[in-house]
């Protein structure tokens, strides 16, 4: 197509040249990129080339009619239209893509727990402990970052792309969510736990009645422990939610992130989270003992520091409440001791033997109303107890554990066998569950 040509102008005299600006230096460098050529003293118009005439002779010089030089007017050029904008980089979603609020909002109302979203992948959700599938495009990277941007701040997508790895969280008016970004092989992903802002009361959790016998202990040490994804933090909200309604305690809790978020009633509760208002596990336990707290609780303790110091706390008057990841009250305590090299693991058991008040080690399992139960392996610190940990009898725990009911004790086979008794799993579901299959087996044929 030929492009039709703009009609010819006289020629003008340059315009004086104005102060250049900001803006005249960024509408020259947008000419630059669209290729319009920049000519000195006008950004508009191109000099007219000079025209060479036929000099006239002196009569028709003399003979032609004297009239008053006058200065032409030059009448206002209007100004150009103003150049299109350069779009900058975008990280728009990609279309059919959702916004990342609508992907948690839908996860909330349908009581998903976890929401998976990965370049190169589809997004999937954990319904109650099964991952499912969602019927959105896969995911590329102008989305992920479009979701990251909804969520984080500039500094942290730069320090994720700094570090690679990411933890944090944020909330929403239906829920609170814990964030984890990671980097894979096939590119940038991230999971979000989803935590209700509503805090489950030990009744609506059904948890046994020795809970509430350990919750009114004034000092020790107390643990929670099971596998991601076993229910912990809801198990010690609903724990630190009973002690809010019924202690003047003051409470300080230490976690990595702030989940669930307690408003002080007769407690007076202060939250603290690692990597904002503290550098570390061990300096936040460190200084909570100089902080006047009832109740220390611990996110995870991770390192033999924060065990140390977790016990020292316990041993100095405070109740302090931590988390593990193991799967059974026993190796929870064999957990703790190998921390230690053999020359100190006779002094730790008694520090254990004196402090512990109890190990809740917690899993869950799906009903069959397509709901989720939790089961636990109990460990009350009995004076017997006390005694198998000193001497390092870890099977006689165990064994004692089975008839401990008085006490409030309980093992994953006889809680796996109640839910059973109450029709809320099946049989195939407490063997696949049960640490010791065989065991449960003969309980569930009557033989034990």
């Amino acid at each position: 197509m030929t492009q039709s040509q703009p009609p010819s102008l006289p020629p003008l005299p340059p315009p004086p040249m104005p102060p250049v600006n900001d803006f005249d230096e960024a509408n020259i460098d947008m000419m630059e990129m669209q290729g319009i050529p920049e000519v000195e003293g006008s950004t508009q118009f191109m000099p007219a080339p000079a025209v060479m005439t036929e000099p006239k002779s002196p009569a028709a010089v003399a003979t032609a009619p004297k009239t008053p030089v006058e200065t032409p007017m030059n009448p206002p050029m209007p100004a150009p239209p103003p150049l299109p904008a350069t779009p900058p980089r975008s990280f728009g979603r990609s279309p059919g893509q959702p916004t990342l609020n609508e992907l948690i909002h839908h996860a909330f109302e349908e009581g998903f727990s976890d929401v998976h979203l990965g370049v190169g992948e589809k997004p999937r959700m954990r319904d109650r402990g099964e991952m499912t599938i969602l019927e959105y495009p896969e995911i590329d990277e102008n989305t992920f970052m479009s979701w990251l941007r909804e969520i984080l701040k500039e500094e942290e997508i730069q320090r994720f792309k700094k570090e690679l790895e990411f933890d944090g969280a944020t909330q929403y008016d239906f829920a609170r969510v814990r964030i984890n970004i990671f980097d894979t092989l096939r590119g940038n992903a991230m999971v979000l736990r989803l935590i209700p802002l509503k805090i489950l009361t030990m009744e609506q959790l059904r948890l046994p009645m020795v809970f509430k016998d350990i919750s009114d202990s004034h000092k020790g040490l107390i643990l929670v422990t099971g596998p991601t994804g076993s229910g912990k933090s809801t198990t010690m909200a609903a724990m630190v939610d009973y002690i809010n309604k019924e202690h003047p305690k003051h409470i300080i809790t230490i976690e990595d992130p702030v989940e669930f978020v307690h408003q002080s009633r007769r407690s007076l509760i202060k939250k603290r989270e690692v990597g904002m208002h503290t550098h570390k596990f061990d300096n936040a336990l460190k200084a909570a003992l100089r902080e006047d707290p009832d109740i220390i609780l611990v996110g995870e303790m991770r390192d033999k520091e924060t065990v140390n110091t977790a016990l020292k706390a316990a041993q100095t008057g405070h109740l302090v409440m931590g988390t593990l990841h193991t799967n059974s009250a026993v190796k929870t305590i064999e957990r703790i001791l190998s921390l230690y090299t053999a020359e100190e693991r006779e002094a730790m058991r008694v520090a254990m033997a004196e402090s512990l008040v109890a190990v809740i080690s917690q899993g869950l399992c799906r009903t069959t109303d397509g709901k989720r139960a939790a089961y636990h392996d109990i460990l009350v610190n009995t004076e017997t107890v006390k005694d198998y940990i000193i001497r390092g009898q870890n099977d006689e725990i165990h064994e004692l554990m089975k008839d401990g009911e008085f006490d409030g004790m309980i093992t994953t086979n006889q809680a796996l066998f109640n839910l059973y008794q109450e029709g809320r799993i099946t049989e195939e579901t407490a063997l696949e569950l049960s640490p010791t299959p065989n065991e449960i087996a003969m309980m569930l044929r009557g033989r034990i």
